[in-house]
Order: structure tokens, then sequence, then C-alpha cells
């Protein structure tokens, strides 16, 4: 026989006079001397079981007031139309009759409400995941993870890609992030790496001729954590043959493109592209989130130059305006000061120009500049009365990156991100490589394998830092949701920037030597993307953290503290 003939969220009206079994938790219970009501639920919803004194047998009666929250139980009953309807739930027309009651497994007092609005705090519920993911939010959190799975499998596999599992214990690599290592007891001394992306091995899928692959696959990464990177997590990984940037990007734009039309029925227009250059000159970030304007002005040239030290002696003299911001008062103001002075101690307070809604303008600035000054930077803004125009100064990127922050805390204080809007971007022509002062040498910014713009390839030998990589970010909201590039598909070229980093011709053969062997050998021009399935979920289902989308995540300090990991092993298992 069947435990149960439907689910908690099953029954209608249809089923009226129907004798069924139902099994899950109890969820609540209301007694009210004659009559008692059961609120039982599995992940399907939740059914009301009613339990009528001169009506349900008094043993049924007696039996169910030794009941508790959380409680297993299978019923047997007969369904009944509700007297008092609940719109709010979908069983809410109907009620079960009991008829009898089986108690499967008894609970404890759960340490939290496992309600929407619990009493229990983060670390509590991670403590006890197992109990906060009986609850309905939670529950869906991984059904629409489950959903954005099986869209990413029908559209690739519609679009002819194969997926192929590739290894978990690999060698380690020296760029990057810290590796997870692994001891190998047959090979004492020796270590395996756990795989922060699949990146060579789908490189090698291309050499041998399967020309589309991906994968939902876990990486890891021994860094420090924040609310939007764990240190396991899930990426959908690719790789083409014969492409260039164009189609890759095209490709995968429309993969977010159907997910976000099936997930949320929401239709993203075509992604604009922005080039690196720009993002960093206009909005200060490699993650621009271009939702509210606000870009970032040069006022360089006009505000220094007349007596004011401050901006006399920067680099840079760079502005934003916030609409509707001249009425902002000593409070507000002095927020903006104390968030750049926590963030960047090193780049100085904040000027402003309040332009009144009667056409004033009042500036702190006045013994330096003149009504024509501040119109000039105004009219360089596109300001209007009523506006708020912030001037930071200070020398190289760190202006631009301490700006671009303040417009994030700017847009944020004011609210003026809109609420279930999405604006995807692609960020492009990022530089090859980076000058790394602490350990003077050059490294990549991407990945090793990252193929140079052809266009810049002569600047390798006198100015590798002007290199642009044929490199790509696909951003959303101010969110790195993933990252390609088209790769080097040829041995010397790979050699060559290997020894750019710094890598010897005998540690280059050591590390990488099986995969410029595998260039040898016809490598066809190819690209891909990865692309961060825990935050396409957190991003399509809202929420504080991609934790809420991991069925069980670490927490900041990188622990599972349900089942107490990591944890020291006993001496056996280390020999």
């Amino acid at each position: 026989m069947m435990m149960r003939t439907h689910t908690c969220g099953e029954l209608r009206l249809n089923h009226i006079n129907m004798t069924v079994t139902l099994c899950g938790w109890i969820k609540n219970i209301r007694n009210k001397g004659a009559l008692m009501w059961i609120d039982l639920r599995d992940r399907y919803g939740v059914t009301q079981l009613l339990l009528e004194e001169g009506i349900t047998d008094h043993t049924i009666f007696a039996q169910a007031r030794t009941l508790g929250r959380e409680y297993v139980v299978q019923v047997k009953g007969e369904v009944v139309e509700r007297i008092n309807k609940n719109a709010a739930l979908s069983t809410g027309d109907i009620e079960v009759r009991i008829l009898t009651i089986e108690i499967l497994n008894s609970a404890k007092l759960p340490p939290f409400l496992i309600e929407e609005s619990t009493d229990g705090g983060e670390e509590l519920r991670m403590q006890y995941r197992f109990l906060d993911l009986r609850r309905p939010s939670m529950q869906q959190n991984l059904l629409l993870r489950h959903q954005v799975n099986q869209l990413v499998r029908h559209y690739l596999n519609q679009q002819n890609f194969i997926e192929v599992e590739t290894p978990t214990l690999i060698k380690s690599t020296p760029e990057g992030a810290r590796d997870f290592v692994v001891p190998s007891r047959i090979h004492p001394g020796y270590y395996y790496a756990l795989p922060q992306s699949p990146q060579i091995f789908k490189q090698l899928l291309m050499v041998a001729g399967l020309d589309r692959y991906y994968q939902i696959v876990k990486c890891f990464r021994d860094e420090d954590l924040r609310a939007d990177r764990q240190p396991e997590f899930t990426q959908i990984d690719a790789e083409i043959s014969f492409v260039d940037e164009q189609e890759v990007q095209t490709i995968f734009e429309g993969l977010v493109q159907f997910i976000f039309k099936q997930v949320k029925q929401i239709e993203l227009a075509p992604f604009p592209r922005i080039t690196y250059a720009d993002a960093m000159a206009y909005y200060g970030t490699d993650k621009p989130d271009l939702r509210w304007g606000m870009p970032l002005i040069d006022l360089t040239s006009s505000a220094k130059g007349k007596g004011f030290s401050l901006f006399d002696e920067s680099s840079y003299v760079l502005s934003i305006v916030l609409k509707g911001g001249a009425n902002y008062s000593r409070k507000q103001l002095d927020h903006l000061r104390d968030f750049l002075k926590e963030n960047f101690p090193n780049v100085a307070c904040p000027c402003y120009v309040k332009y009144k809604s009667d056409n004033k303008i009042l500036s702190s600035l006045d013994k330096w500049y003149s009504i024509a000054d501040y119109t000039s930077w105004l009219q360089a803004g596109n300001a209007t009365p009523g506006d708020l125009l912030i001037l930071l100064g200070g020398h190289g990127d760190m202006v631009y990156k301490a700006l671009g922050s303040l417009r994030l805390e700017v847009a944020k204080v004011a609210k003026l991100s809109p609420i279930d809007e999405y604006m995807p971007i692609w960020v492009t022509d990022f530089p090859l490589l980076e000058w790394n002062q602490e350990k003077e040498r050059y490294h990549a910014l991407h990945h090793l394998f990252t193929a140079p713009n052809p266009s810049d390839i002569g600047l390798l030998a006198t100015n590798p830092d002007q290199v642009r990589a044929r490199a790509y970010d696909m951003i959303i909201n101010g969110y790195e949701i993933g990252g390609g590039s088209i790769r080097i598909n040829q041995q010397e070229m790979q050699k060559k920037i290997l020894a750019i980093l710094g890598f010897s011709e005998k540690v280059s053969q050591e590390q990488f030597g099986f995969l410029t062997k595998a260039f040898t050998y016809g490598s066809p021009p190819h690209g891909g993307i990865a692309l961060g399935m825990d935050r396409i979920c957190w991003l399509l289902g809202g929420g504080n953290s991609i934790r809420d989308y991991i069925a069980f995540p670490k927490n900041n300090a990188g622990r599972d503290v349900m089942i107490e990991a990591p944890s020291l092993i006993p001496d056996k298992q280390t020999t």
C-alpha cells in the first residue's frame, strides 16, 4: 500500500467526500476543546486537518492531544468543504476530517520557529539547516535553482553542446586564488588540488574536437568570503571551438535572456557593451550598475589651479550629480563623508555644491571658486535646480574607485536602484596583464590562457600592461555573473605569455607542458565562459546572500557549522 494517496498541496473542492491518506510534518496545532485543527505540511503545501468531538473517535482525539510541532504523521481522513475558507492556501477551500492517525516519528521542540517570520538568527539556522530547509521560502529557493539547472541544460542542449564531466582531483597551479589541496596517501608528500575551474580540461576538450562543451560544475577557491562568495561554488562552464568574442557573447546572452523569460517572465533587452577603460572612467569599477546613470565627471582641468590645495594637489578631481539632493541635511552629508573615511581612509573628504530649487548655488568653496566655476561644473554634469554636486579629489586609480563606491552608497541611501529591474551589460577589452608591485612582476588579470588582442601583440615586448585581452565579463546590476575569453591556442604564444608572467621554461614545462604539447597537435581557435549559478539564482530570487540558494552553505568564516567542518582528522587518515 502507498503511504500517501495525495500530497499536502494537492486537495481541492473536487476531492470532497474522498477518503485520502496524507503524510507530513505538523506545522501548527489549534486546540479549542471540542474542536481541534492541525496544519500538516510537506514540500507541496499545507492541508488543514479537523477533529470534532462527537464525530471523531475519542481515542483518535486523545491521541491527537499528544502530538507536537514537527511530529511526522500519517493521517487517513475524509475531504470536506471548509466553512471558513483560507484564500492564502492553495488547499484553503477544503479540510480533512481525521479517521486515523499514526505517529511516524516524534520531534523535539525546534530551536526556532519553522515559519517565514522565523525567530532564528542566520548562524542558528545554519547550525540546524535541515530544519531551516523546511521553511517554504527556502524550499522555493532550491526549487528555483532546480528550475535554472533544467533551463540551462535545455538551452545548451538545443545549441548542440554536450555535457562532459572533468576531474575533481587535479594538479595545483601557481596563479589565481589559493587552492584547496588533498594529500595523496599512496604517493606520500604529493598533493592533488581541487579545481578552481575546469579551464585546462575544457580547452583540451576543444583540442579533442568536441566543439561545444558545457558542465554545471563545482569549483573551489580558498579565498576570503563575503555575501556573494563561497569556498565551493557552482559554475555553468562552457567552451566552444571556431568562435570569436561576439559569438560566445551572443550564445550566453541568449541563455540568460531565456532563463529570465522562463523564471520571471522578463524580456531582457540586448546587452549593451562597455569597455573596461570606459567602465573605470565613468563608474570607477569594472562591474558598473547602470540602472540609475550618475556617471563620474572629470573636472580636473577646471577645478585645479584656483588655490584650493585639496584639489590643486590631486591628480584628478571627479564629481557625480545626485538628482534632487540639494536639500540633503548635514547628517546625510556626514554619512557620505564617514562612508569614504571608513572605506578609503587615504582619500580626502568630499566637497559639495548645492543647486537649490530657486536657482541659488551654495557651497563651502566660495573662497576659491566663483559662481561661473560652479555653473560650468553643474553644466558638465547636466545638473538641474534641486540637484547636488559631489566632488572628490585624489591620486591615481584610487580616486576613481572611491567615487565609484560612493556612487553606489549614494544610490543605496537614496533608493535609486529600481526593484525588479535588471540591467545586464558586457564589459570588454580588459587589460591582459597587471603589474604586481609587491611581487615585482606581471600577473594575468583573468587567467594565464586568455588571448591578447591581435592588434596589441606588438606591445607584449615593450608595454605589456597596455595589451588588451580578448576577455569579457557579464555584469547584472553591478554583480559579476560570469566571465570568459577567447583562449590562446598556439604553443609559442602561450610560452611567450608564461615568460612575461615570470615562469621559467622549466616551470612552464612542469606546470603546463601537457597543454602546450596539445596545442602542437591541431588546436582550433576557441573561447568560452563561466557563469555563476549561485549568483544567477540569487539575482532571480532575491534575498540577502547566495547562501539562501545553496542547500548546505558555509558561513562567513568558511565553516559548515552544522557538520562542524573543517575538523581535525585521525592520524591514521593522513598516513
